[in-house]
Parts: C-alpha cells; sequence; structure tokens
C-alpha cells in the first residue's frame, strides 16, 4: 500500500521588519491518502516559526511568495517531512490495522 502525501499552508503570520509583511510563522497540513479502496485518509497539523533575520539580504516580497516556496522553508528543516509524514502514515497504519486495546479483567481470586 502507497501513501500520498500533500502539504499546504492554511496561514501565515508576518511582521512589518525587516521587510514588509516579513514572514515569522506559518501554519500547515499535511493530509495522507493510501491506495486502498476505499482509500484511508489521515492529516496533521503543523507550525513552522522562523526568526527575524537580520544578516538576510534577499528577502522575497510577500505576494510573491508561492506556497511551494514556503512549503520549502518549512521542509528544510531537519526530520520536519519525515517525522510529519510518519505520524500520518502511523494514523493510516491503525486505520488498516486497529491497536488492540488491553481490558481490564476481574482478579482470579476476587469472589463476587
Amino acid at each position: 500500500m502507497t501513501t500520498t502525501f500533500v502539504w499546504t499552508v492554511t496561514s501565515m503570520s508576518t511582521l512589518p521588519s525587516p521587510t514588509p509583511d516579513y514572514v515569522v510563522n506559518v501554519q500547515y497540513n499535511v493530509t495522507g491518502t493510501d491506495t486502498s479502496t476505499p482509500p484511508n485518509v489521515a492529516s496533521v497539523q503543523g507550525s513552522a516559526t522562523f526568526p527575524v533575520s537580520t544578516t538576510q539580504t534577499t528577502f522575497i516580497p510577500y505576494a510573491s511568495l508561492t506556497q511551494a516556496e514556503v512549503l520549502g522553508w518549512i521542509q528544510a528543516e531537519p526530520n520536519v517531512t519525515v517525522n510529519t509524514e510518519a505520524c500520518v502514515q502511523g494514523q493510516i497504519n491503525s486505520m488498516v490495522t486497529p491497536p488492540i486495546s488491553p481490558t481490564v479483567t476481574p482478579l482470579p481470586w476476587a469472589t463476587a
């Protein structure tokens, strides 16, 4: 079974400096859909924070940003893609093979 992951930016927060609309936080959603019939679908929401850089010399104007560009910032962080997609895959795996929960069983020496 193969899972396809779709990353979507849901919102961004900005500051007015060091350049107008400087992005400091991005909210995103990752949805996974497997190839079963019917497909199993799971998703997680995440947040990425970007510190203000006083050394950065080039800025992309906010109006020129693309979702692909912003997702690239998020996915460039160590282990974000692997961990996020593993979380979604774990949810799908639990749908395919639900975990078995233990039940509290009366003590055998207890009288009713």
